[in-house]
Formats: structure tokens, sequence, C-alpha cells
């Protein structure tokens, strides 16, 4: 498994692009996307609702269970992954790619991001 070095990460197993004009990408990691198993439905926050760093805002639902989603970053969202919720197998098969899930106008950032060493030395005890 491999973690991208650009990208911060949460304990909770979501990552965050940096902001770019303000507005920052995220999504799940593999690792996340590889516990949940076959990802069959994403409920995403809508454009315009103000998600919370460490607060959830949506959820995953897969063949095994339903995970919660948790925002990183306290924000507006600005875009949903509409190609997710077509089509969920997505987050399993680019979680860092074309299976981002939502875009956030980043009001404020926790000081609590991983970087990737360390991400991987969490997801590896876990």
């Amino acid at each position: 498994m491999s973690n991208p070095q650009q990208l911060r990460y949460t304990k909770e197993h979501e990552w965050l692009s940096d902001a770019v004009d303000g507005v920052a990408t995220i999504g799940i990691t593999e690792f996340a996307a590889n516990a949940l198993g076959d990802v069959v439905y994403a409920q995403l926050p809508a454009v315009g609702d103000t998600v919370t760093a460490g607060e959830t805002c949506g959820e995953l639902e897969s063949t095994k269970s339903v995970s919660d989603l948790y925002s990183p970053v306290t924000g507006e969202v600005v875009e949903a992954n509409q190609d997710v919720v077509d089509d969920p197998s997505l987050v399993n098969t680019a979680p860092f790619e074309g299976g981002w899930l939502f875009k956030v106008r980043v009001a404020g950032e926790p000081d609590d991001l991983l970087t990737v060493d360390e991400y991987t030395a969490f997801s590896a005890g876990n």
C-alpha cells in the first residue's frame, strides 16, 4: 500500500490535499477502503453544507459494514464527487484519484493531521 507523499492524513483514515485557492480535496485512504471491503453506497455532504473538523459528514456503506465519514477540516463543501455517488466502487479502485469524496473551502485546519510517514506507522499498528 502506497500513500501519496503530498497528502496529509487523519487517524480516522481520511486524506486531505493541500488547498488550492483555499479549496482542499478529501477522500479515504487505501487502508480504509481495503478495511471496508466493496463500497456499494456513498452518502456525501451536499454542496453548501458546512463541515467541522473531526465531525461526521457522511457515510460509506460496504458489503461488510457502514462507516462514518469524518471531515479533516472545517469549511464549506464546494463539490461532492458525483462519480462516486454513481459508482461507489471508485473508492476501492482509485481512493487517491477518481475515488475522492468531496472538496471544501477550508476555514481552518486542525493541527493534528499526520504526514505520510506518521500515517503509515499509525495504520500499520491497526
